[in-house]
């Protein structure tokens, strides 16, 4: 939640400039700004100790920072991570996200999981110190304001996973587009559109979830014909290293059995995307959620 640099630093970008609100208070970042919030299972979330230099110097919150400008909120707050504490992009998987937007300025909060072990790294003036905090201990730190005010609604969202459970073969038959003729094949130009996705999250209204976007595992199940999908070194998106959470289960026997069985192996929210109403009444009694191929399908037509 960096706001500064120090003092007779250089201004680095366009960005990196205070914006005032009617009533005389500043916010740092021309263009927003944006933090990134690590948990990591087994040791808690990564706080920073802001530099006594900096707007509330002293207290603990998250890296990050102004956002560059035509710079989105996520890779924003993956490179002032990096900047300030050395966090790797290719360890961390995105979860969700929450935006304090006042109009005139944002801030954006978004959250990640540490699905790889790394140890921060104290790499420029900003930071006085980094730690692994355990979640109970966090509210006993001395916490930058903002990052206090939204602790309690994170905390409670931290260890969501969500994962969407896909009907390759009933989505992908839900339009006349030619598909028979080559089964395997639009399997696995639906599997790359998903990893497109995959990256983009989705509105978190989409999933009945708070805040303001999720990005779930997807779990493409595939049969017959269609089976043999492979995913391109994890759909990892070419602007960045972040993962996309994208994979294929190929069905040995019946596609819906292997949903179901996918389904009774998943912690967490389950969303099973599928216009089977058989499989719709086998997966909801599972404790999954349902969504129709065409609630999928209009997700994808926006994705560029």
């Amino acid at each position: 939640m960096t706001d500064a640099h120090p003092p007779g630093g250089p201004v680095r970008d366009a960005g990196d400039a205070w914006v005032e609100s009617g009533d005389g208070r500043k916010y740092w970042g021309r263009f927003g700004a944006a933090g990134l919030l690590v948990h990591d299972r087994a040791r808690g979330v990564l706080l920073q100790h802001r530099a006594g230099w900096s707007h509330f110097g002293g207290t603990w919150g998250i890296p990050g920072g102004a956002r560059h400008q035509f710079e989105s909120a996520v890779d924003g707050a993956v490179r002032e991570s990096h900047e300030e504490a050395g966090v790797p992009a290719e360890s961390i998987e995105l979860r969700f996200d929450s935006v304090l937007d006042l109009g005139f300025w944002s801030y954006t909060t978004v959250i990640v999981e540490a699905v790889e072990p790394f140890e921060p790294v104290v790499s420029d003036p900003e930071s006085i110190a980094l730690a692994w905090v355990p979640l109970d201990e966090v509210e006993a730190l001395p916490l930058h304001p903002g990052f206090a005010d939204s602790w309690p609604g994170l905390r409670s969202q931290l260890e969501r996973r969500v994962t969407v459970v896909v009907d390759v073969a009933n989505v992908v038959g839900s339009r006349p587009d030619g598909w028979w003729k080559d089964r395997a094949g639009a399997a696995q130009r639906f599997v790359a559109r998903l990893g497109r996705l995959a990256h983009e999250g989705l509105d978190a209204q989409a999933l009945d979830l708070d805040f303001n976007r999720w990005w779930p595992a997807y779990v493409a199940v595939v049969e017959g014909q269609a089976r043999g999908v492979h995913t391109d070194d994890d759909l990892r998106d070419p602007g960045h290293e972040l993962r996309a959470g994208v994979s294929v289960v190929d069905a040995a026997g019946s596609g819906d059995d292997a949903i179901v069985d996918v389904v009774r192996g998943l912690d967490g929210a389950v969303v099973v995307v599928t216009s089977d109403r058989e499989l719709r009444e086998r997966v909801e009694g599972l404790g999954a959620t349902t969504r129709g191929a065409g609630w999928l399908t209009d997700l994808l037509d926006a994705v560029v």
